[in-house]
């Protein structure tokens, strides 16, 4: 660096700082967010988790398993006034993906909508009733239930 550069700034280096008389300053916080990082792909992270995240699939019923849950709702049907408690478990397919997952809820019944075909709860949950996996209670202790034991299904 030559002698001529370090004087270039000589004239204005005790001037005082310029302020405008037709903008307002800008606040610090907005300043220094001037400096912040920037995530050039917004929503990546979100869509990585989404695409790793499981499903199970849907597991067709034999005709067995069917006969057996058409008999369970018959008589839920019949004991309809005594709001049976069950525990159902069904399958809720996954609204931005295929499959969906298992789930299990335990209460008391309320209705079974024939028109809307759903298994209402008194907290006003409803199932899809062709989407049951299986369906256990006090009603259907006397009942032969088949092979799959809650807690023991194919899909776990």
């Amino acid at each position: 660096m030559n002698k001529q550069d370090e004087h270039n700034y000589d004239d204005i280096i005790g001037l005082p700082h310029h302020v405008s008389k037709n903008h307002p300053s800008m606040a610090l916080f907005n300043r220094a967010a001037q400096f912040s990082p920037f995530a050039a792909l917004t929503g990546h992270d979100a869509a990585i988790r989404e695409a790793a995240r499981q499903t199970d699939s849907f597991i067709e019923l034999d005709e067995n398993r069917k006969e057996q849950l058409d008999e369970q709702l018959r008589l839920l049907r019949e004991n309809m006034d005594l709001h049976p408690e069950c525990e159902i478990t069904y399958f809720q397919p996954d609204t931005k993906k295929n499959g969906g997952a298992y789930i299990t809820i335990h209460g008391k019944l309320r209705k079974i909508d024939e028109y809307k075909h759903q298994i209402v709860f008194a907290d006003g949950t409803a199932i899809p009733i062709g989407h049951l996996f299986s369906i256990q209670g006090e009603l259907f202790r006397n009942m032969e239930l088949s092979d799959i034991q809650p807690g023991k299904m194919p899909f776990m």
